[in-house]
Protein backbone atom coordinates (compact mmCIF):
# COMPACT_ATOMS: atom_id res chain seq x y z
CA UNK A 1 0.00 0.00 0.00
CA UNK A 2 1.19 3.66 -0.72
CA UNK A 3 3.09 5.66 2.19
CA UNK A 4 0.93 8.87 3.35
CA UNK A 5 3.47 11.02 1.69
CA UNK A 6 3.22 9.12 -1.77
CA UNK A 7 -0.91 9.65 -1.88
CA UNK A 8 -0.32 13.71 -1.13
CA UNK A 9 2.66 13.55 -3.92
CA UNK A 10 -0.17 11.76 -6.13
CA UNK A 11 -2.85 13.85 -5.44
CA UNK A 12 -0.74 17.46 -5.67
CA UNK A 13 0.36 16.12 -8.99
CA UNK A 14 -3.03 14.89 -10.06
CA UNK A 15 -4.33 18.79 -8.85
CA UNK A 16 -2.10 20.11 -11.63
CA UNK A 17 -1.80 17.65 -14.48
CA UNK A 18 -5.44 17.19 -16.13
CA UNK A 19 -3.77 14.25 -17.98
CA UNK A 20 -3.50 12.70 -14.84
CA UNK A 21 -6.36 10.40 -13.65
CA UNK A 22 -8.03 10.82 -9.89
CA UNK A 23 -6.28 9.43 -7.34
CA UNK A 24 -6.84 6.16 -6.34
CA UNK A 25 -9.21 6.16 -3.02
CA UNK A 26 -10.99 9.57 -4.18
CA UNK A 27 -14.02 8.38 -4.43
CA UNK A 28 -17.68 10.16 -4.52
CA UNK A 29 -21.07 9.35 -2.49
CA UNK A 30 -21.70 6.35 -4.01
CA UNK A 31 -18.23 4.92 -3.52
CA UNK A 32 -17.04 5.17 -7.07
CA UNK A 33 -14.53 7.22 -8.49
CA UNK A 34 -15.93 10.75 -9.58
CA UNK A 35 -13.53 12.16 -12.12
CA UNK A 36 -16.10 15.00 -12.78
CA UNK A 37 -16.23 15.80 -8.85
CA UNK A 38 -12.53 16.03 -9.07
CA UNK A 39 -12.07 17.97 -12.25
CA UNK A 40 -14.65 20.51 -10.48
CA UNK A 41 -12.43 20.59 -7.10
CA UNK A 42 -9.46 20.67 -9.54
CA UNK A 43 -10.54 24.01 -11.51
CA UNK A 44 -11.56 26.07 -8.21
CA UNK A 45 -8.27 25.12 -6.73
CA UNK A 46 -6.28 26.33 -10.12
CA UNK A 47 -9.16 29.67 -10.34
CA UNK A 48 -8.22 30.59 -6.68
CA UNK A 49 -4.67 30.51 -7.46
CA UNK A 50 -5.21 32.59 -11.02
CA UNK A 51 -6.96 35.22 -9.01
CA UNK A 52 -4.27 35.20 -6.00
CA UNK A 53 -1.56 36.25 -9.12
CA UNK A 54 -4.26 38.90 -10.36
CA UNK A 55 -4.54 40.64 -6.90
CA UNK A 56 -0.41 40.97 -6.61
CA UNK A 57 0.04 41.62 -9.79
CA UNK A 58 -2.35 44.29 -11.04
CA UNK A 59 -0.41 46.21 -13.40
CA UNK A 60 1.17 43.47 -15.56
CA UNK A 61 -2.36 42.24 -15.53
CA UNK A 62 -3.27 45.53 -17.30
CA UNK A 63 -0.44 45.72 -19.34
CA UNK A 64 -1.06 41.99 -20.75
CA UNK A 65 -4.77 42.17 -20.63
CA UNK A 66 -7.18 40.26 -18.02
CA UNK A 67 -7.82 37.44 -20.92
CA UNK A 68 -4.08 37.07 -21.62
CA UNK A 69 -3.18 37.48 -17.84
CA UNK A 70 -5.56 34.62 -17.10
CA UNK A 71 -4.37 32.52 -19.36
CA UNK A 72 -0.47 32.98 -18.56
CA UNK A 73 -0.86 32.76 -15.01
CA UNK A 74 -3.18 29.78 -15.15
CA UNK A 75 -0.46 27.78 -16.99
CA UNK A 76 1.87 28.56 -14.31
CA UNK A 77 -0.60 27.47 -11.66
CA UNK A 78 -0.58 24.29 -13.43
CA UNK A 79 3.65 23.58 -13.84
CA UNK A 80 3.69 22.59 -10.51
CA UNK A 81 2.57 23.22 -6.78
CA UNK A 82 4.10 25.70 -4.83
CA UNK A 83 6.99 24.74 -2.49
CA UNK A 84 5.35 26.53 0.19
CA UNK A 85 2.02 25.56 2.27
CA UNK A 86 1.89 29.95 3.06
CA UNK A 87 -0.68 31.24 0.31
CA UNK A 88 1.03 34.62 0.95
CA UNK A 89 4.34 32.69 -0.54
CA UNK A 90 2.63 31.63 -3.99
CA UNK A 91 3.97 33.34 -6.84
CA UNK A 92 7.42 33.69 -5.72
CA UNK A 93 8.50 32.01 -8.99
CA UNK A 94 6.34 33.76 -11.29
CA UNK A 95 8.32 36.28 -12.57
CA UNK A 96 11.01 34.23 -13.28
CA UNK A 97 8.30 32.21 -15.48
CA UNK A 98 6.82 35.06 -17.18
CA UNK A 99 10.61 35.32 -18.26
CA UNK A 100 10.69 32.43 -19.94
CA UNK A 101 7.34 32.31 -21.72
CA UNK A 102 7.22 32.71 -25.12
CA UNK A 103 3.78 34.29 -25.91
CA UNK A 104 5.05 37.84 -24.07
CA UNK A 105 8.98 37.84 -25.45
CA UNK A 106 8.31 40.58 -27.09
CA UNK A 107 7.43 42.48 -23.94
CA UNK A 108 10.98 41.93 -22.36
CA UNK A 109 9.96 44.47 -19.49
CA UNK A 110 7.27 42.39 -18.26
CA UNK A 111 9.15 39.85 -15.79
CA UNK A 112 10.68 43.15 -14.50
CA UNK A 113 7.46 44.94 -13.71
CA UNK A 114 6.12 41.38 -12.07
CA UNK A 115 9.50 41.55 -9.84
CA UNK A 116 8.50 44.64 -9.03
CA UNK A 117 4.76 43.57 -7.61
CA UNK A 118 6.39 40.27 -5.65
CA UNK A 119 8.57 42.72 -3.91
CA UNK A 120 5.45 45.11 -2.70
CA UNK A 121 4.06 42.13 -1.71
CA UNK A 122 6.90 40.96 0.06
CA UNK A 123 7.87 44.35 2.09
CA UNK A 124 4.02 44.84 2.27
CA UNK A 125 3.95 41.72 4.87
CA UNK A 126 7.88 41.93 6.17
CA UNK A 127 8.37 42.33 9.80
CA UNK A 128 8.49 46.14 11.62
CA UNK A 129 11.17 47.96 12.53
CA UNK A 130 12.31 51.33 14.27
CA UNK A 131 14.29 53.13 11.51
CA UNK A 132 17.79 54.86 12.86
CA UNK A 133 17.25 58.79 12.64
CA UNK A 134 19.38 61.40 10.75
CA UNK A 135 19.98 62.55 14.02
CA UNK A 136 22.05 59.68 15.33
CA UNK A 137 23.66 58.98 12.57
CA UNK A 138 24.87 62.58 12.55
CA UNK A 139 25.91 62.14 16.29
CA UNK A 140 28.61 59.12 15.38
CA UNK A 141 32.07 60.19 15.44
CA UNK A 142 33.46 61.09 11.68
CA UNK A 143 36.32 58.92 12.01
CA UNK A 144 33.97 55.52 12.87
CA UNK A 145 31.89 56.47 10.11
CA UNK A 146 34.21 54.77 7.16
CA UNK A 147 33.75 51.31 9.34
CA UNK A 148 30.72 51.29 9.89
CA UNK A 149 27.81 48.49 8.91
CA UNK A 150 24.18 48.57 8.79
CA UNK A 151 21.43 46.63 9.30
CA UNK A 152 19.24 47.42 6.93
CA UNK A 153 15.12 47.56 7.39
CA UNK A 154 13.51 43.89 7.26
CA UNK A 155 11.42 45.03 4.26
CA UNK A 156 13.75 46.53 2.09
CA UNK A 157 13.52 45.11 -1.59
CA UNK A 158 15.20 46.06 -4.68
CA UNK A 159 14.63 45.15 -8.26
CA UNK A 160 17.39 46.18 -10.93
CA UNK A 161 16.36 46.18 -14.44
CA UNK A 162 17.67 46.90 -18.07
CA UNK A 163 14.48 49.03 -18.75
CA UNK A 164 12.48 52.06 -17.65
CA UNK A 165 10.73 49.28 -15.20
CA UNK A 166 9.64 51.65 -12.87
CA UNK A 167 8.02 53.88 -14.83
CA UNK A 168 6.00 51.51 -16.68
CA UNK A 169 5.04 49.80 -13.58
CA UNK A 170 3.80 53.38 -11.82
CA UNK A 171 1.95 53.98 -15.47
CA UNK A 172 0.20 51.21 -15.02
CA UNK A 173 -1.62 51.14 -11.54
CA UNK A 174 -4.00 53.13 -9.79
CA UNK A 175 -4.99 56.07 -12.20
CA UNK A 176 -1.42 55.68 -13.83
CA UNK A 177 -2.03 56.83 -17.79
CA UNK A 178 -0.04 54.02 -20.04
CA UNK A 179 2.39 55.96 -22.87
CA UNK A 180 4.92 55.26 -24.99
CA UNK A 181 8.72 54.65 -23.46
CA UNK A 182 11.87 54.68 -24.80
CA UNK A 183 13.25 50.79 -24.04
CA UNK A 184 16.33 51.91 -25.25
CA UNK A 185 16.82 54.71 -22.80
CA UNK A 186 18.36 53.10 -19.97
CA UNK A 187 17.56 50.84 -16.88
CA UNK A 188 15.77 51.41 -13.61
CA UNK A 189 16.54 50.32 -10.48
CA UNK A 190 14.11 50.56 -7.55
CA UNK A 191 13.95 50.08 -3.72
CA UNK A 192 10.75 49.20 -1.98
CA UNK A 193 10.70 49.88 2.07
CA UNK A 194 7.94 49.90 4.12
CA UNK A 195 8.88 52.08 7.45
CA UNK A 196 5.55 52.78 8.57
CA UNK A 197 1.78 51.55 7.04
CA UNK A 198 2.64 52.06 3.34
CA UNK A 199 5.01 50.52 0.98
CA UNK A 200 7.30 53.52 -0.10
CA UNK A 201 9.08 52.78 -3.99
CA UNK A 202 11.94 55.02 -5.01
CA UNK A 203 14.23 55.01 -7.77
CA UNK A 204 17.90 54.44 -6.90
CA UNK A 205 20.25 56.78 -7.70
CA UNK A 206 23.52 55.15 -10.07
CA UNK A 207 25.09 52.73 -7.96
CA UNK A 208 22.78 53.12 -4.85
CA UNK A 209 21.75 49.38 -6.13
CA UNK A 210 24.99 48.09 -5.67
CA UNK A 211 25.82 49.71 -2.91
CA UNK A 212 22.98 48.70 -0.61
CA UNK A 213 23.59 45.16 -2.18
CA UNK A 214 26.86 45.77 -0.91
CA UNK A 215 25.91 47.02 2.79
CA UNK A 216 22.75 43.87 3.29
CA UNK A 217 26.24 41.68 3.13
CA UNK A 218 27.58 43.69 5.93
CA UNK A 219 30.57 45.23 4.03
CA UNK A 220 31.92 48.46 5.86
CA UNK A 221 30.62 51.75 4.16
CA UNK A 222 34.02 52.37 3.05
CA UNK A 223 33.22 48.74 1.41
CA UNK A 224 30.57 49.05 -0.04
CA UNK A 225 31.53 52.93 -1.34
CA UNK A 226 34.19 51.13 -3.37
CA UNK A 227 32.25 48.31 -4.81
CA UNK A 228 29.49 51.10 -5.71
CA UNK A 229 31.87 53.38 -7.73
CA UNK A 230 33.39 50.07 -9.17
CA UNK A 231 29.54 49.33 -10.74
CA UNK A 232 29.07 53.21 -11.90
CA UNK A 233 31.73 56.30 -11.58
CA UNK A 234 28.60 58.88 -10.89
CA UNK A 235 28.02 56.85 -7.60
CA UNK A 236 27.48 59.74 -4.63
CA UNK A 237 28.38 58.52 -1.03
CA UNK A 238 26.63 61.19 1.03
CA UNK A 239 23.62 61.30 -1.58
CA UNK A 240 22.64 58.02 -1.03
CA UNK A 241 23.43 57.13 2.29
CA UNK A 242 21.39 60.42 2.88
CA UNK A 243 18.85 59.22 0.90
CA UNK A 244 18.68 55.63 2.43
CA UNK A 245 18.17 57.32 6.46
CA UNK A 246 15.62 59.33 4.89
CA UNK A 247 13.83 56.29 3.28
CA UNK A 248 14.16 54.72 7.08
CA UNK A 249 16.10 51.91 5.27
CA UNK A 250 18.88 51.93 7.99
CA UNK A 251 17.74 50.29 11.79
CA UNK A 252 21.12 50.17 13.19
CA UNK A 253 24.85 50.12 12.54
CA UNK A 254 27.76 48.64 13.99
CA UNK A 255 31.08 49.10 14.51
CA UNK A 256 32.67 46.81 11.23
CA UNK A 257 33.44 43.16 12.59
CA UNK A 258 32.11 43.69 15.72
CA UNK A 259 28.28 42.62 16.63
CA UNK A 260 27.26 45.06 19.29
CA UNK A 261 24.92 47.79 18.57
CA UNK A 262 26.68 51.03 17.85
CA UNK A 263 23.41 53.68 17.64
CA UNK A 264 19.69 53.62 16.68
CA UNK A 265 18.86 56.17 17.83
CA UNK A 266 19.95 59.67 19.56
CA UNK A 267 20.73 58.60 23.28
CA UNK A 268 20.42 54.97 22.19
Amino acid sequence: MPSLADRLSGFADALFDPTLAVPPGLVGPDGEPSPRRFAVYRNNVVVGLVEALKANHPAVCRIVGEEFFDAMARAFVVSGPSASPILLDYGAGFADFIAEFQPVADVPYLADVARIERAWTEAYHAPEAIAMTPEALAAIPEDQIAGLTFSLHPSLRMVWSRFPALTIWRMNIGDGIPAPVDLTAGGEDALLIRPAADVEIRAMPPGGYEFVEALKQRQSLTGAMRTALGADPRFDLSGNLRELIAAGAVINCHPANEPGLLTRGVGA
